[in-house]
């Protein structure tokens, strides 16, 4: 199975990998992973002031330090996951990714924050089920 993990960096994707540990079907070296943390981008006016060299040298630190601890986890549990970042809206670009990489599963975790949050702050993972034809699991 092809899984793409969407992480942050957060309590919520920690949870997410603790869940994945104890579900066997989930997590073995038979599976494909790919981790995906998404950097919201950054405003106009700043990227005009520092320049793009700045920004992309930002954008990778900050993936770095997402992704970095999140491959050793798995390296020490025997999986070579693939990594890759991207820059813009989390919901969109995880969806986009999902189904242009024809993923068979979207693992993330999820803030829970409900329906009145989700109406007040929007929800990533609410965005995620909404555009993606991939199945998602959530994690909370």
């Amino acid at each position: 199975m092809k899984i793409l993990l969407a992480i942050d960096g957060s309590e919520f994707t920690k949870k997410m990998l603790a869940y994945l540990t104890t579900h066997d079907e989930l997590f073995s070296a038979k599976n494909s992973y790919t981790l995906l943390t998404v950097n919201p981008q950054l405003p106009p006016r700043a990227r005009a002031a520092v320049g793009k060299e700045m920004v992309d040298a930002y954008h990778r630190e900050e993936a770095e330090k997402v992704l970095a601890p999140v491959t050793k986890f798995l390296l020490r549990h025997n999986i070579d996951a693939k990594t890759m970042s991207k820059v813009g809206h989390a919901g969109e670009t995880i969806s986009k990714t999902a189904d242009s990489g024809k993923f068979d599963l979207v693992v993330m975790g999820s803030h829970g924050h409900g329906t009145l949050g989700n109406l007040v702050m929007g929800s990533v993972a609410t965005q995620v089920l909404a555009n993606s034809k991939v199945p998602v699991l959530l994690v909370r």
